[in-house]
């Protein structure tokens, strides 16, 4: 039999930990095994009862969720659970699992408690597999932005950082690699064309024959084209993948 997942739900808010609790419930994987409404009974709790995963609000009255982080072993995983996207930055910083914003929707908390459940006995690291519509959380320029995966339109890497080019304007380079980025970003939707760019085939405008066999994509709202290899074009025509 699966182990469940033994989770502690610390939030001030009686309704929101309601809330939290019958959305839980609906997932075998998980037993809450209990609440606190503050850091000291969180404290006390996290002790007595040595959960798995801890879903943590942030603002309490006169204390803050990240003071209960001391008291927490480095296996035990966290998921913050704010009204408020401006510690984000923090709660990373401090290997959080996973930051929800409230109200917390059942779809993305379905996401969460997939990562979740596929770690083990370490804090998940945020590089995992995405879905299209997933909202993830990137450094950019040494600037953090929250963004959607449905609004990368290329990730193209000539120096030792990709480049990413979001439809919201967002623009610069990320500390992930071509490779992990390719690894992330789900199948259906993007592709590598060349050794150095990956696009989001839900861009493409249109597609032309070039020179020798080769071909020329260009992307929608983007003047200049990019060139499709001819190892990559073998693989987009097999697959059938964009039309060529």
């Amino acid at each position: 039999m699966k182990k469940k997942l033994r989770v502690l739900i610390v939030d001030d808010e009686e309704l929101a930990r309601v809330d939290l609790k019958h959305m839980l419930a609906e997932h075998s994987s998980i037993e809450i095994i209990g609440e606190a409404s503050d850091i000291n009974s969180a404290t006390k709790a996290v002790i007595e009862l040595k959960p798995d995963v801890i879903f943590l609000d942030i603002e309490f009255p006169g204390e803050s969720g990240f003071d209960l982080l001391e008291k927490v072993d480095e296996s035990t995983k966290i998921v913050f659970i704010t009204a408020f996207d401006e510690f984000a930055i923090r709660a990373f910083d401090v290997n959080a699992c996973d930051y929800l914003l409230k109200p917390v929707s059942t779809i993305r908390l379905k996401q969460t408690i997939k990562r979740l459940e596929s770690t083990t006995n370490e804090i998940r690291k945020i590089n995992s597999a995405y879905n299209y519509d997933d909202q993830i959380f990137i450094s950019v320029n040494y600037k953090y932005y929250f963004i959607k995966v449905n609004s990368i339109i290329r990730i193209s890497s000539e120096g030792k950082y990709p480049e990413i080019l979001t439809a919201t304007k967002v623009k610069g380079l990320v500390n992930k690699s071509l490779q992990e980025w390719e690894k992330c970003l789900p199948e259906k939707d993007f592709i590598r064309i060349h050794r150095s760019t990956i696009i989001n085939m839900n861009f493409v405008e249109k597609v032309e024959r070039g020179a020798n066999y080769s071909y020329i994509l260009f992307l929608k709202n983007i003047n200049e084209p990019i060139p499709i290899s001819r190892r990559y074009a073998s693989k987009i025509k097999e697959n059938k993948l964009i039309k060529l």
